[in-house]
């Protein structure tokens, strides 16, 4: 199945790298693209439970879907994730 998702906290290319190589490191997701500039990212699962691990993924790192709260800590999480992708470390 495939999904896209505009996500909340993404600033820049060191975002969207730290999301696409962490997400890339769950079991049966593939094809990860983020869209420049309106920050949706697509991809495909295998199942509702893959999804679901995507976006609590996407959420511990920052980067909650668009229809998620989004907490202060959400926030802060996203500046962490987002100079670990600007240093290319993959997490």
């Amino acid at each position: 199945m495939k999904t896209t998702l505009k996500l909340q906290n993404v600033k820049c290319s060191g975002c969207t790298n730290v999301i696409a190589v962490r997400l890339l490191k769950l079991s049966d997701i593939n094809g990860v693209k983020i869209s420049d500039g309106s920050y949706e990212i697509s991809f495909t699962y295998e199942t509702v439970n893959n999804l679901v691990l995507a976006e609590r993924t996407l959420t511990q790192m920052g980067y909650p879907p668009e229809d998620a709260e989004n907490t202060t800590l959400n926030k802060a999480k996203s500046f962490i994730s987002c100079a670990t992708g600007r240093l290319n470390i993959n997490i």
